[in-house]
């Protein structure tokens, strides 16, 4: 029969049990401080209806319907009518330049799709940070939110070519108008 060795217990020293569980909190809290810091603070974009194809690319021009609002709701600006839709030119909506918007827009935009509906949130330093457009009424270090319908998009050439070409009919329009004006008038009238 073998033989056990007997290897006697110390006591446990006062406080040390204390020592222990104030490790495992102190662990607990580093591990979840690493986990927040991991969480990304970027652009959220949250679907409300999913929209279809491709996204947009960083230099493609949109064409949205928004209402963009402070964290409290306040409104600060809303998309309006423009006198485009140009059917087979131009489709509904603002066309806003991917190019020329802050980042966060920008990165949300490009995350969306055709026909789709979406609540877009833009951190401070990814809007307009501590400088905001002179005379809008956004505070310094303002988080914003939009509501965006992404109507379409195109590339910057698509567009500008489109605009060329809304300016030939608007010229021709404008010539048989001003030749209208210029034709003698019927006798007795």
């Amino acid at each position: 029969m073998a033989e056990v060795t007997r290897v006697p217990l110390q006591p446990i020293e006062k406080g040390s049990l204390t020592k222990l569980w104030l490790g495992i909190v102190l662990a607990i809290l580093v591990g979840a401080g690493i986990a927040w810091a991991a969480v990304p603070k970027g652009v959220t974009v949250d679907v409300i209806a999913e929209g279809t194809g491709p996204n947009p690319g960083p230099e493609d021009v949109v064409f949205v319907k928004y209402v963009g609002k402070l964290a409290d709701g306040t409104e600060f600006d809303r998309s309006q009518d423009v006198p485009l839709p140009v059917p087979g030119i131009f489709p509904e909506g603002n066309p806003l330049p991917l190019d020329g918007m802050v980042p966060g827009f920008r990165d949300g935009a490009m995350q969306m799709q055709k026909g789709g509906k979406y609540e877009l949130f833009i951190p401070a330093e990814l809007g307009y940070g501590a400088t905001p457009p002179q005379g809008a009424p956004i505070p310094p270090n303002s988080d914003l939110l939009f509501e965006v319908e992404l109507v379409d998009f195109m590339s910057r050439e698509d567009f500008q070519r489109r605009i060329g070409v809304l300016q030939q009919m608007m010229q021709q329009e404008g010539a048989a108008m001003q030749q209208q004006g210029q034709q003698p008038q019927p006798e007795g009238q």
